[in-house]
C-alpha cells in the first residue's frame, strides 16, 4: 500500500509539473484567449469649425450591436428577429453566425429607436458597444470642403481625408477578462489621444449665400452644374466653396460621386475669355501696349495657320480698354502675339495654371497645359483667348486675386486652424510670389472695372460698390475631342470694391440651358453674392451714387389712383434695381413734405411709397442714414427716434423716404424699402 501510495504521489508530482511548468505559457496563452479581449476605443474625432467657431461637423456616441456566435442557442432565429428591426440582410447575418465565433458585428452605430428595439428583444449573446458616429449638424452646407467618413470613421473626403491623421487621433484600448458565462471581473484601460479639431477659413454665412445663389441660377438654367469660390485676395484664404450638385454627408450612401466632386479643384475646364487677363497683362507688364492704344480688331476676323477665328459680333477701332470691355478675341489674339510664345507661356505659369495651387482639399487636378514646343502654328491665339488650355475653378480665382491685391500670386488656403485644447499647430503663414507690378495690376483693375461699367460684365453691376471682372463663355469639349456647339461654359470672375478689394468671387455654370453667355447667366450670380457678402463683412461703400438718388416728392395723387411709384428716379431698365441687394445712398431731403390721412394702407409687398409721408406732431429729429442696415438695426432706430418705421421687403435697407438728414418731427412716418 506504501509503495502504491509513492507511485501515486511521484505520478501526481510528475503530472503538475508537467501543466505548471512545461506547459505553463501554452496553457496561460489559450486560458487569455477564452477570457480576455482586447476592445480598440476609438478616440473622440476632432471637430470641424468655420472661421466663426459654428460647428460644421462633431461626433456624438452611439450605440452598435455586436455579437458572440458561439453563445447563441438558435443562430437562425435571432438573424430573422434583428434582421428586420436592424434593416439589415438576414441571409447575410446568418452567414456572419456562422463563420464567426468569439465576435461578429451585426450593425454599427445604430439610430437610439433600433437600439431600443434590440434591447427589448432581450437575446442572448446579443451586445452593445459604445461609438462615436460622425454628425454634420448644418446638413449639404460646404459638404465636398468638408468631406465625409465611412463605417470605420475614417475620413473619405474634404478635409476629413486630408487632415484624417490630426482629426482621428490615436486609438485607446481596453482589456476585459470575463468567466465562462462572459461576466466581466477585470478591466484595464489604455487612454487613446483625442483627435485635434480644425478651424476652417470658411465663413458660414457668407457659405449659404454663395450656396443659395449657385443652386437658384442652375435650377433655373437647367445647367448640369455650377461652381462659385469666394476669396480674399489679400490673404488668399477661401470664406465659401459651393458646389452643385451636392449632398449630404450625413447620408452619404443616397449620394452620388458626381455630387461628392469638388469641382473647385478635381474639375477641369477650358476657360474662355476669363483666360484673356493673362495675355492682356503680359502685354502691359512688358510694355507692349497701353490701356489707351487704338487695336484694329479687323472686323471681327483673323486668320493664323490657315484657320480664320472670329469674334462673337464684327469689333473694329477701339481702345485696348474698350477691346477688353468688349471682349474681343481677335484683340486679345494681336497682344498674345505681340508677347510671343515663350513670354505667353511663361506668364501662364508665372499665375499658377499648370500646376497644383497648394490648397489642402484632396483631389486637386493640376489642369492642362502644354509647352510651346507641342504648339501648333494656331495655339499662340486659341491660349490667348482661353482654348487649349484646361484648368480649375480654384486656379482661375486665384489668378484674378493676384490682380486684385496688386500683382501677388497667394496659396489659396482653407484651413485657419488646427489645435487640441490649449495647444495650437504653427500653421506655415501665408506665402506667394509677385506676378505683376503694382502699376500693371493697378491698369488691370481700371480695365476690368471697365467691363462691368461698359462692357460684357453690366450684370455684375454692384449698389453702392464699385466692381471688375470678366465675363467668359467657353464651348465645352465633347467625347470626340471636338468643341460641342450645344454645351458652354458660362463664367464671370471678379472682385468688389474695384478701388480696395475685399473679395474675389468667381462664378462657373456648366452646360446651361437656353441663355448660356457668362454675361447672362453667371454675372447675375456674382452680383447677389457680392452684395450680400460686402454688406455681411461691413465693406465702406465706394459708390454710393451707383443707384439713382430719391428726387423732392411729387404732389400727391388721389388714393385710389394708382402711380408708377419707381418714376422719375429709376432707370429705365428696372430690373436691375430689382435684382439689387446693396444699399442705396438718397439725396437729401428738403421740401414737399405732403401729409396724408393716417389711415392710408401700407403699399404692397415690392412697391415703395416715396410720395407720400405722415407728418408727427413731436420735436424735430434728423433722419439717419440707413442704407445698408439689417432690419432689427433700423427698427431700434427708429424706437429711439420716435419715427413710425413702415418695412417695405426684407434684406438689407436700400431706400428711404424721408431721406438722409431731413429735419422732421416725431412721431413723423418713416418708410423703408429692403432688398435682397
Amino acid at each position: 500500500m506504501g509503495a502504491l501510495c509513492f507511485v501515486w504521489f511521484v505520478f501526481i508530482a510528475a503530472r503538475l509539473y508537467y501543466l505548471q511548468v512545461i506547459q505553463y505559457t501554452d496553457f496561460m496563452g489559450r486560458a487569455q484567449r477564452q477570457q480576455q479581449r482586447t476592445i480598440e476605443v476609438a478616440p473622440p474625432r476632432g471637430a470641424i469649425f468655420d472661421r466663426q467657431m459654428n460647428p460644421l461637423a462633431m461626433s456624438l456616441g452611439v450605440d452598435s450591436v455586436y455579437a458572440v456566435p458561439s453563445e447563441l442557442t438558435e443562430p437562425q432565429m435571432v438573424a430573422s428577429l434583428l434582421a428586420p428591426v436592424l434593416r439589415v440582410d438576414e441571409i447575410d447575418l446568418r452567414n456572419h453566425f456562422q463563420s464567426n465565433h468569439s465576435f461578429c458585428w451585426v450593425k454599427r452605430r445604430v439610430t437610439p429607436d433600433e437600439a431600443a428595439r434590440v434591447r427589448d428583444l432581450n437575446l442572448k449573446g446579443i451586445y452593445f458597444e459604445r461609438e462615436t458616429k460622425r454628425f454634420y449638424p448644418k446638413g449639404d452646407l460646404a459638404a465636398q470642403a468638408i468631406g465625409y467618413v465611412g463605417l470605420d470613421d475614417k475620413g473619405l473626403g474634404g478635409i476629413e481625408y486630408a487632415l484624417n491623421d490630426q482629426i482621428t487621433g490615436k486609438p485607446g484600448r481596453m482589456l476585459l477578462a470575463s468567466d465562462a458565462r462572459r461576466h466581466t471581473f477585470h478591466s484595464t484601460d489604455w487612454q487613446g489621444v483625442p483627435g485635434k479639431s480644425v478651424v476652417l477659413t470658411l465663413d458660414q454665412k457668407i457659405q449659404y449665400a454663395a450656396e443659395k445663389a449657385l443652386a437658384e441660377e442652375v435650377e433655373r438654367a437647367h445647367a448640369a452644374g455650377g461652381v462659385v469660390i469666394v476669396q480674399n485676395p489679400n490673404t488668399g484664404e477661401i470664406l465659401a466653396l459651393a458646389n452643385q450638385p451636392t449632398f449630404d454627408p450625413n447620408n452619404v450612401n443616397g449620394s452620388s460621386s458626381e455630387a461628392r466632386l469638388d469641382r473647385a479643384v478635381g474639375w477641369v475646364y477650358e476657360p474662355g475669355s476669363t483666360f484673356k487677363l493673362i495675355a492682356v497683362s503680359g502685354a502691359l507688364e512688358e510694355k507692349l501696349a497701353t490701356p489707351d492704344e487704338i487695336i484694329d480688331c479687323q472686323g471681327g476676323k483673323i486668320v493664323l495657320a490657315g484657320h480664320t477665328i472670329h469674334d462673337d459680333k464684327p469689333h473694329y477701332v477701339m481702345t485696348l480698354t474698350d477691346m477688353v470691355a468688349e471682349s474681343s478675341d481677335v484683340g486679345t489674339i494681336k497682344l498674345g502675339l505681340r508677347l510671343g510664345q515663350d513670354r505667353l507661356y511663361r506668364y501662364i505659369r508665372a499665375f499658377g495654371i499648370g500646376a497644383k495651387t497648394g490648397v489642402e482639399l484632396p483631389g486637386e487636378e493640376r489642369g492642362l497645359l502644354q509647352p510651346p514646343s507641342r504648339w501648333s502654328g494656331i495655339s499662340i491665339g486659341e491660349m490667348s483667348i482661353g482654348q487649349e488650355a484646361a484648368v480649375t475653378p480654384l486656379q482661375m480665382v486665384t489668378m484674378y486675386s493676384a490682380i486684385a491685391n496688386g500683382g501677388m500670386l497667394f496659396e489659396p488656403r482653407i484651413v485657419h486652424d488646427v489645435f487640441l485644447g490649449a495647444h495650437h499647430d504653427a500653421l506655415p503663414p501665408a506665402s506667394g510670389h509677385r506676378v505683376l507690378s503694382e502699376h500693371t495690376a493697378k491698369t488691370m483693375r481700371e480695365i476690368l472695372t471697365a467691363v462691368v461699367d461698359h462692357g460684357t460684365g453690366k450684370a455684375a453691376q454692384l449698389g453702392g460698390y464699385t466692381s471688375a471682372g470678366k465675363t467668359g463663355t467657353a464651348q465645352k469639349v465633347d467625347a470626340n475631342g471636338s468643341y460641342n456647339r450645344s454645351l458652354h461654359i458660362a463664367s464671370f470672375i471678379g472682385f468688389a470694391p474695384a478701388t480696395n478689394p475685399a473679395v474675389t468671387i468667381l462664378v462657373v455654370i456648366d452646360s446651361p440651358v437656353g441663355a448660356y453667355y457668362g454675361a447672362e447667366v453667371a454675372a447675375p450670380v456674382f452680383r447677389s453674392i457680392a452684395e450680400q457678402t460686402l454688406g455681411y463683412l461691413n465693406v465702406p461703400q465706394d459708390n454710393p451714387s451707383r443707384w439713382p438718388q430719391i428726387v423732392t416728392p411729387k404732389p400727391v395723387k388721389a388714393p385710389d389712383q394708382k402711380q408708377d411709384v419707381f418714376a422719375g428716379y429709376l432707370p429705365s431698365d428696372r430690373s436691375a434695381f430689382g435684382a439689387a441687394t446693396s444699399p442705396v445712398k438718397t439725396a437729401s431731403f428738403h421740401t414737399g413734405l405732403v401729409p396724408v390721412a393716417p389711415a392710408q394702407a401700407n403699399p404692397a409687398d415690392g412697391e415703395f411709397n416715396t410720395n407720400t409721408v405722415v407728418l408727427g406732431d413731436g420735436p424735430l429729429v434728423t433722419v439717419p442714414d440707413f442704407s445698408g442696415w439689417a432690419t432689427r438695426r433700423v427698427a431700434l432706430e427708429c424706437e429711439k427716434l420716435g419715427l413710425d418705421l413702415n418695412l417695405v421687403g426684407s434684406g438689407l435697407a436700400a431706400q428711404q423716404n424721408p431721406a438722409a438728414g431731413a429735419q422732421v418731427p416725431s412721431g413723423t412716418k418713416i418708410w423703408v424699402r429692403m432688398s435682397r
